[in-house]
């Protein structure tokens, strides 16, 4: 199966940060799009059936096409070179709420994740290494003339669930001077070739409702048989270059040494832009950000 990923090579999202940032829809425009999008509940079959979604009445899905729709047309996010696997939302709000948020689904097919140092771990030292690594960045993002971005801390602690092969952590940053922090909230569920990466970004004033249900969310999928985790076969199938250490710090991009340790991709609600590495994510956030004035 080809990757499939909502992350962006940080030259394409440079590129996209040179024009201004697009107004949003109409009030008009909003409502038909929202009319048209096809909301699915229940099972929902995840990449070509290598993974599914069993939803509660508190959760619905937009299926790849619609995620798109929402990501470019409604938050003006550039269009990714392939479409995310779908958005995940919770079903008491929606793309256009004030506070409403989605979690883009994907899929990293990037080879099996070995997790035997799942418990060896010392996430305060990385970190500081991510801290330092993102502050390595910023003087290249203010010459260029974008904000600083800064890793504020955990928001939530790297947690590994050895039993159903899911990993989850929670990062709090800061974009220039604005007063409001962002929640970045990352997931991996691990399988056979690859993981599901499950992402959502939101104000840090919703910290705690966000994470409650992100945690709910971890509940609802699954790889398919012949795809989990156990499923491996150390004969055929590929071995992942990093384990979960190298999934927290950012996985393929900081093994290809774009940064020396980069941070997860970021999306966001509105205005956040979907990028790979903490880099692109600087470089960009001034026009891609939530901006509550507007």
């Amino acid at each position: 199966m080809r990757r499939v990923t909502v992350c962006i090579a940080l030259a394409a999202a440079l590129g996209a940060a040179a024009s201004a940032f697009a107004a949003p829809p109409s009030a008009d425009a909003a409502a038909k799009l929202e009319a048209a999008l096809k909301w699915q509940t229940g099972e929902v079959p995840l990449g070509e059936g290598i993974a599914h979604l069993s939803l509660t009445p508190a959760w619905r899905f937009l299926g790849p096409s619609d995620a798109e729709r929402v990501l470019v047309d409604a938050w003006h996010n550039p269009p990714a070179r392939e479409p995310p696997l779908g958005m995940l939302f919770p079903a008491d709000v929606g793309p256009f709420d004030p506070q409403g948020w989605g979690v883009v689904i994907s899929y990293l097919a990037e080879g099996h994740v070995a997790d035997d140092d799942a418990e060896h771990q010392d996430y305060d030292a990385l970190l500081r290494e991510m801290q330092v690594a993102a502050r390595a960045g910023n003087e290249k993002r203010v010459r260029d003339g974008y904000s600083a971005v800064e890793l504020v801390g955990w928001a939530a602690q790297p947690y590994y669930d050895r039993t159903e092969h899911k990993l989850h952590w929670a990062r709090e940053l800061r974009f220039g001077d604005e007063s409001e922090h962002t929640l970045n909230y990352d997931v991996r569920v691990l399988g056979r070739r690859g993981v599901l990466v499950m992402q959502a970004v939101a104000p840090m004033a919703q910290s705690e409702s966000v994470q409650t249900q992100m945690r709910d969310a971890l509940a609802l999928v699954e790889f398919s048989p012949g795809h989990r985790y156990d499923d491996f076969n150390s004969g055929v199938d590929a071995v992942a270059a990093y384990g979960i250490g190298g999934l927290v710090a950012g996985g393929l991009l900081a093994k290809a040494g774009v940064f020396k340790l980069l941070i997860g991709a970021l999306v966001a609600a509105k205005k956040f832009l979907v990028v790979g590495g903490i880099a692109a994510a600087g470089a960009i956030a001034r026009y891609f950000r939530r901006n509550p004035a507007a």
